[in-house]
């Protein structure tokens, strides 16, 4: 008798101590990470993202968890993707770029939400106001858009002489019709005229090179958009293919060998995002945390890609780099 109840009692212990595991694993808390891109362009970011988690005293595996759906420049699968973080109680989304952020709050009205985008968030309707977002929903605003002027500005410094230029957008991009009428404003302003591609996957890239190029433009801008982050390889090689000059968003292009870039510092943003994570963890509400804006902004430039297209690049634009790449 003693022999069969000590069996049980093993058996028994048996069978408790997975699902005592399981139970301690549904504690720790799990962050859905929804982001617009891809993995493979993002790593940088995401490693930003965990400093800041950090930074808070949450660490990744030891008492934070965190669950990532990559859209890949797939805008169309982000609300599925929304509802299944959702319906695996996260206590927080990551928000990575204005379609995950627009597809998140969509889906749900409770669990916070965190974006990181480029696009205004009052614009876009992820907020009521930056100081008082209101709602489920803040993050960090990284001003990618609504520096049309600036970056023509910019090439044409460059380039004094081309009156033509090319811009390619994301079609899938709702805001791109923003950018489009930016750049068209833009130009009109300094006399130039623009000629636009549209381009949502690997194929539709290779041919808005190919159409631009036909309409003999002499310099290009690559709109701003994290399916593009993600295919810069691509797109830098494109540009190199074509021989054209382009001005591009942010650095990580110039670094993949892109001729020259002005924009946010995305790592910050992310490691911002970060942090916000840990306080909505450690209790605060979404609707009390002002809407961050980035004001670290970066124009990188790369000697050897300059060289390459027979540019030369000004002692002025020179001295006002942030960094030039040899």
């Amino acid at each position: 008798m003693r022999r069969r109840n000590f069996i049980k009692g093993i058996v028994a212990a048996a069978t408790a101590w997975p699902l005592a595991t399981r139970a301690q694993q549904r504690v720790m808390p799990v962050i859905g990470f929804l982001h617009s891109g891809a993995a493979e362009g993002f790593a940088p970011r995401v490693a930003a993202y965990r400093r800041g988690l950090g930074e808070t005293g949450f660490v990744e595996g030891k008492n934070v968890a965190i669950e990532f759906r990559w859209a890949a420049g797939r805008y169309d699968r982000l609300p599925s993707m929304a509802s299944d973080l959702v319906a695996r109680q996260v206590a927080v989304i990551a928000a990575g770029g204005p379609p995950a952020a627009r597809a998140a709050k969509a889906t749900t009205r409770t669990v916070p939400i965190i974006f990181t985008s480029g696009d205004d968030p009052v614009q876009a309707g992820f907020v009521n106001s930056l100081s008082h977002p209101g709602g489920n929903v803040t993050g960090v605003y990284l001003q990618l858009t609504g520096l049309a002027a600036k970056k023509l500005g910019l090439l044409h410094d460059l380039l004094p002489k081309v009156t033509v230029i090319g811009a390619i957008i994301n079609s899938g991009s709702v805001a791109g019709k923003v950018q489009v009428k930016d750049l068209e404003a833009a130009a009109h302003e300094l006399g130039l005229r623009i000629e636009f591609a549209y381009a949502g996957n690997e194929r539709e890239i290779e041919e808005a090179f190919a159409k631009i190029s036909q309409q003999r433009v002499g310099a290009l801008i690559v709109g701003s958009d994290p399916y593009f982050l993600g295919q810069r390889e691509q797109i830098v090689a494109l540009a190199a293919r074509y021989a054209l000059p382009a001005l591009y968003e942010l650095r990580p292009f110039v670094d993949a060998g892109g001729l020259i870039s002005y924009g946010t510092d995305l790592d910050d943003g992310y490691r911002e995002a970060g942090i916000y994570a840990g306080r909505i963890l450690k209790g605060e509400k979404p609707a009390d945390m002002p809407v961050l804006q980035s004001t670290k902004f970066q124009l990188v430039i790369n000697i050897k890609t300059a060289k390459a297209l027979g540019v030369k690049v000004s002692a002025n634009l020179l001295s006002i780099a942030d960094d030039v790449i040899e």
